[in-house]
């Protein structure tokens, strides 16, 4: 972000008014968990406003959908969002409704806290929403300054919409959690299960940035976008035993899970052994154990559960490892970067207006996405 600086861009200079006061946006929002009946519009939903130093109010241009946002509409993971909310309890009798879902946003800065400064008002930027924040199905979103990038130049708001957060959890996954980078992927045998989504698509182009060689598991609908991703192999989990299939080719270095269930029972079988090859899962029973068993008792449950498991497979040879959404400023910098290279591009499915959002929500409720649901909060993105 120095060479930002470096570039010509000047630092902000403190809090800024917007040019008229504001206490309401138009927003959709949920007052209870449930199916896609509790989806509201409201056009009375408290303006945010800026409470700590390095926050940015962002104009949302476009957002997208992530299965996290179906998830979030049922309930799933209150417990720990609601903690992660208000960990000291402080807000007794207060709730978490009226709740925004979202998480991506593309947009246009608005205001400055007093400690940022990377942006100012007019940068057009990106970000992912942690989901304990309010989120970006709205006319604007508070962020934190470490959680916001400069959108790529070569993508239009519509577009950039569609990386943020599955470009992040694939980055954790792939990276941090993994330790892949560019300096080590060449001649590595990398599988992707779960390869048509917006994780998987996302993975894979990184990887094949990265010359890593590349096997994707997907649909054989999926087959040709996911070829035209870059995927060196692509395995259709239709076709047949998907465990056979796979223990044809040659053993792997690195399996990135976007399937879990039973897949996990073998999949890691297909790696190699003593050669610190590796198995990362996004799929975690982490928030399932807080709502069922309660912060304590679940996050107890959740470390012996990822203990065992660490445990047994690195005597068998092979390190297995969770991973998770992580929002990250820097890391979108470094993903810009490949956005405007041309290493990696957005897949979006589809595309829809604000008024749209339930419909939104039943397409990907549906399920077989082949990449990102985008709403355009503003039209002609």
């Amino acid at each position: 972000r120095a060479l930002r600086w470096a570039s010509g861009r000047a630092p902000a200079r403190g809090l800024r008014a917007s040019p008229r006061a504001r206490t309401a946006m138009p927003s959709w929002v949920i007052d209870r968990y449930g199916s896609n009946e509790v989806l509201r519009f409201t056009r009375d939903m408290v303006f945010p406003i800026i409470h700590f130093p390095n926050e940015v109010i962002i104009k949302v241009h476009a957002a997208s959908l992530n299965p996290i946002d179906l998830s979030m509409r049922s309930g799933y993971g209150a417990t720990a969002l609601n903690m992660k909310r208000d960990p000291l309890k402080l807000k007794t009798g207060e709730t978490e409704f009226p709740l925004t879902l979202g998480r991506d946003v593309s947009g246009v800065v608005m205001e400055c806290g007093l400690g940022v400064s990377y942006f100012k008002p007019g940068d057009e930027v990106w970000a992912a929403i942690p989901p304990w924040k309010q989120g970006t199905l709205s006319e604007f979103v508070v962020a934190s300054g470490n959680e916001v990038s400069f959108k790529p130049k070569c993508l239009s708001h519509t577009e950039a919409a569609a990386l943020p957060y599955v470009g992040l959890t694939a980055w954790s996954a792939l990276n941090q959690v993994g330790g892949l980078n560019q300096g080590n992927c060449s001649g590595k045998r990398v599988l992707i299960l779960g390869a048509s989504g917006g994780v998987g698509t996302f993975a894979v182009q990184l990887m094949k940035a990265w010359d890593a060689h590349v096997t994707a598991v997907c649909s054989h609908d999926a087959s040709t976008l996911v070829k035209k991703l870059g995927a060196d192999d692509v395995i259709d989990y239709k076709s047949g035993n998907l465990e056979e299939q796979l223990k044809t080719l040659p053993l792997f270095d690195f399996i990135l899970d976007n399937v879990g269930g039973s897949t996990e029972k073998w999949a890691l079988e297909l790696l190699k052994k003593w050669s610190g090859a590796t198995y990362v899962t996004l799929v975690t029973p982490f928030l399932i154990n807080m709502d069922k068993l309660g912060v304590a008792d679940g996050m107890l449950q959740t470390g012996v559960t990822v203990g065992s498991k660490t445990l047994k497979h690195l005597l068998k040879g092979v390190h297995y490892r969770w991973a998770f959404f992580m929002p990250s400023g820097p890391s979108l910098d470094e993903i810009a970067e490949l956005v405007d290279s041309g290493k990696i591009q957005p897949v979006i499915d589809e595309v829809f207006s604000f008024s749209e959002v339930p419909k939104a929500f039943l397409k990907l409720e549906g399920g077989h996405a082949r990449g990102k649901t985008v709403i355009n909060v503003i039209s002609r993105q």
